[in-house]
């Protein structure tokens, strides 16, 4: 039966033009608001498992083809470019038929520290917006042929709109259009035509098959019914279409990891370029893959699926082809004990009906697992369940990926790899290195002999718990350190003189229920006032100091700040910006070892150093001494709030609760301060912190980000008229916290300004941390110390309510281990 009957039973569509049509296409409904039909190819190796070598075998023919059309000489010139997400197998396919073409695809994904080079839109995708992202932008200035790849060609307008968004950067003379089916209509041909006469350039296509789709009138609205009825009975009754397994399928225990031997540099795919040489190096490696593929598949006749991921279809393509190799169930083998299929996940969300006369029988739906940049949400992978037909159901599965998408979600109860693991014997999980461009990043030079190879950042979930992809550390691990000192003995070792508030870990307080209740309706009180700043702040380092910044965290209390504003770029401009966390220490200065490391990633004039607050602005102070050897870097620190008027890029100047300083470690990831002591940091080493996975009940680090962001589309317009102030305001500092702290020391005889904490977050961590003498309060200050007066009671600490205050609370540390201080009443506070 014709894998279309299905939808065209019951909503008249029908393919018009050649028997091979049907043979190459079968139907299903979609669930998009802009077309309701989908044609599934059977050859692309997307949603219908094929065996590679048809799949791989369809574009490299229509390479030939090309090439035939071109002639050789202006085929050696030619670059081939192919469509994100469906089509970039087959244009690396066409480009291997082409011989010695340049590959390169569009993607959906931006890359760190890359700019795109151009960009389009597909009107009718799930997902519209594509990028160019080669690693060398010259492979599109080319004069010759540039020829575009992709699955189908329903209007042309992707074409259209590729075409014109090329050919006003890197004009040339000669396109040629590929695809397996065209599609359109006479209307879009004439457009087609009538467009390259006003470019002044030939156009040139070839497909596969060619014939239109019969569309009745109001087919989108009586499809998206269709599809919401099957749905809904789909909901409620579960089944096969859904993914459920068989009776008694009980699948395999879970995933076994093959290492590929991947060659070092190579690329995974065409996402930044594939060239000549890089296609000689994987033809080397495959037949090594394979093999330790299939020795981990161990031996007996089986039927395989090599599962690729989204755009990564071509890696994934090749490994399986060469797989039927190694297992001997290549169509050319003679072999008839097994067989090895191929196809992929991917974004578009399409109609399971398990019925013979449909194209997807099955779908299994889990969460992204790659960080995509426009936020969390389902993924999908057809025909691979078998539904209610056991001769569907493989005997293994290899699930083939990229290292930006082994991350926690794929291997979660509810992911990718848990639904595969329920549909089959043996699940294999392959993990393709995922390539950076080198050219985007500053020459790396070797370190001096004297130096050893830095380490990589530390991530979650090993260390913190925060995802992986939105802050790297760039500290060491002391998680089985013990480096707790009891407050009181800290408080007089440091102000001793006789160890360095580094050099120790104070005990994590652990909140209360009133104090943890009084955070939350802190949090939901001030959320949208913080979305409004960091919006604000985002927005000034984007438009003043790098349209792609590194984001640089002071670790601890800029990390859930870098975070959101790494939150916003995403959210508000589909930017990916790279986030680490670095430690300062008052008195030490910064890690030394992770600026040479983010100078041997990074520009270090995209280098953007990100705090909470700031109180009178010592930390201001030691950043700008700290960098001043290492040139490139900005001293200049980006802050949420700044009451002290110590910067000049900043969200706001008001001295209002943060949540993110009502805690420690349990709204910051569970880390911990950072640590600098000789006995455990060399002259080569990170600073170091520690990891509280003990704490992991009381982690509200994710509750605090995500409702904030949450207040992201809430606060737009107010981000954009605040931008618009502060970039006509004098931002200049003024350091009038720094000026009051002074006074505050002489007048409550401290004589040590060090001991003086201005500010809500400030004064919120010596209640914390420290030991406490008194608070001033500003009269005026409101719910906004309601937290302050909490831990104030708890611990026995008076406040005072004073004026002329220019931040909302001061915190005065205990100064009575500073020999000769007294206090204001003019009594000898000393030891």
């Amino acid at each position: 039966m014709w894998s279309g009957q299905w939808v065209a039973d019951r909503l008249g569509v029908g393919l018009e033009g050649g028997d091979e049509l049907r043979e190459l296409l079968g139907l299903a409904l979609r669930r998009n608001p802009k077309r309701a039909h989908l044609l599934v190819s059977n050859v692309l190796g997307k949603h219908v498992p094929q065996r590679p070598r048809a799949v791989h075998g369809a574009g490299v023919r229509l390479g030939r083809r090309v090439r035939e059309l071109l002639g050789d000489e202006a085929a050696a010139r030619a670059v081939v470019l192919g469509y994100a997400e469906t089509a970039t197998g087959l244009g690396h396919s066409v480009a291997d038929g082409l011989g010695l073409a340049p590959y390169l695809h569009s993607t959906r994904r931006p890359v760190a520290g890359v700019a795109p080079v151009g960009g389009f839109e597909e009107e009718h995708s799930h997902a519209t917006s594509h990028l160019l992202l080669p690693e060398d932008p010259a492979l599109l200035a080319t004069d010759g042929p540039l020829v575009l790849v992709d699955d189908e060609f329903s209007t042309g307008r992707t074409v259209l709109n590729t075409i014109a968004a090329l050919h006003r950067r890197f004009p040339r003379e000669r396109y040629v259009v590929v695809a397996l089916v065209d599609m359109r209509s006479p209307k879009d041909r004439a457009h087609l035509d009538a467009f390259a006469a006003d470019l002044g350039a030939r156009v040139d296509l070839i497909a596969s098959a060619t014939g239109t789709v019969r569309l009745p009138v109001g087919v989108l609205e009586r499809g998206q019914r269709l599809v919401a009825e099957h749905e809904a009975a789909g909901a409620v009754a579960g089944g096969p279409a859904t993914g459920v397994g068989l009776a008694g399928d009980t699948g395999c225990a879970g995933p076994v990891r093959v290492e590929l031997g991947w060659p070092r540099g190579l690329p995974d795919g065409g996402r930044h370029g594939f060239t000549p040489a890089h296609r000689e190096r994987l033809e080397a490696a495959l037949p090594g893959m394979a093999a330790r593929i299939a020795e981990a598949l161990g031996s007996g006749p089986r039927r395989v699926l090599v599962l690729g991921f989204e755009e990564l279809m071509y890696a994934p393509l090749r490994i399986a082809e060469a797989l039927e190799t190694a297992l001997g169930t290549g169509p050319d083998t003679g072999s008839g004990g097994g067989e090895v299929r191929y196809s992929t996940t991917t974004r578009s969300p399409v109609l399971a009906v398990d019925d013979p006369g449909y194209a997807i029988r099955t779908r299994l739906a889990f969460p992204a697992h790659d960080a995509p940049a426009d936020g969390p949400g389902e993924r999908y992978a057809y025909n691979v369940a078998p539904g209610g037909d056991p001769t569907r159901r493989f005997d293994a599965i290899v699930a083939v990926v990229d290292s930006s998408a082994d991350t926690p979600e794929l291997h979660a109860p509810d992911g990718l790899l848990a639904h595969l693991a329920a549909h089959t014997d043996r699940l294999l999980l392959a993990v393709v290195p995922s390539y950076t461009p080198k050219t985007h990043t500053p020459e790396r030079q070797a370190p001096p002999m004297s130096q050893p190879p830095l380490p990589e950042p530390l991530r979650g979930p090993a260390f913190s718990s925060y995802a992986p992809d939105e802050v790297g550390w760039l500290l060491q691990d002391f998680s089985d350190v013990t480096l707790e000192a009891p407050t009181e003995e800290r408080e007089e070792a440091i102000q001793s003189g006789g160890a360095h508030y580094a050099e120790s870990l104070p005990v994590e307080y652990q909140p209360t229920e009133e104090y943890q209740a009084l955070f939350r309706a802190a949090l939901t009180t001030s959320a949208a006032r913080i979305a409004r700043a960091v919006g604000a702040v985002t927005e000034t380092v984007l438009a003043e100091r790098s349209p792609r910044p590194v984001l640089v965290s002071l670790a601890r209390a800029g990390t859930p700040v870098g975070v959101l504003m790494r939150r916003w770029a995403r959210h508000a401009h589909g930017l990916d910006l790279p986030h680490y966390a670095i430690s300062i220490v008052r008195g030490r200065g910064i890690d030394t070892t992770a600026l040479r490391w983010l100078a041997d990633r990074h520009d270090p004039a995209d280098v953007v150093f990100i705090d909470g607050w700031t109180g009178k602005g010592a930390i201001t102070r030691e950043l700008a001494e700290a960098v001043r050897p290492y040139p490139g870097f900005d001293p200049r620190i980006a802050v949420l709030a700044d009451p002290g008027r110590c910067v000049e890029t900043y969200g706001t100047r008001d001295d209002f609760l943060i949540p993110s300083a009502c805690l420690n470690s349990t709204v910051s990831g569970l880390i911990s301060r950072t640590v600098l002591r000789a006995d455990l940091v060399g002259p080569d080493d990170f600073h170091g912190g520690k990891f509280y996975r003990e704490l992991a009940g009381a982690d509200v680090s994710g509750l605090f980000l995500d409702t904030v962001a949450a207040r992201f589309d809430e606060v737009a317009d107010q981000v954009a008229a605040d931008v618009k102030e502060l970039a006509a305001a004098d931002r200049s500092p003024t350091w009038e916290g720094w000026a009051a702290v002074e006074r505050i020391s002489e007048e409550y005889g401290i004589h040590d300004v060090n001991l003086v904490k201005p500010g809500v977050g400030e004064t919120t961590r010596v209640l914390l941390r420290r030991v406490p003498w008194k608070i001033l309060a500003s009269r005026d200050a409101g719910a906004d110390l309601a937290h302050v007066r909490l831990l104030a009671e708890q611990r026995g600490v008076p406040v005072e309510e004073v004026d002329g205050l220019p931040y909302s609370c001061v915190g005065l540390i205990h100064p009575r281990y500073t020999r000769g201080a007294t206090g204001a009443d003019g009594k000898a506070v000393s030891a």
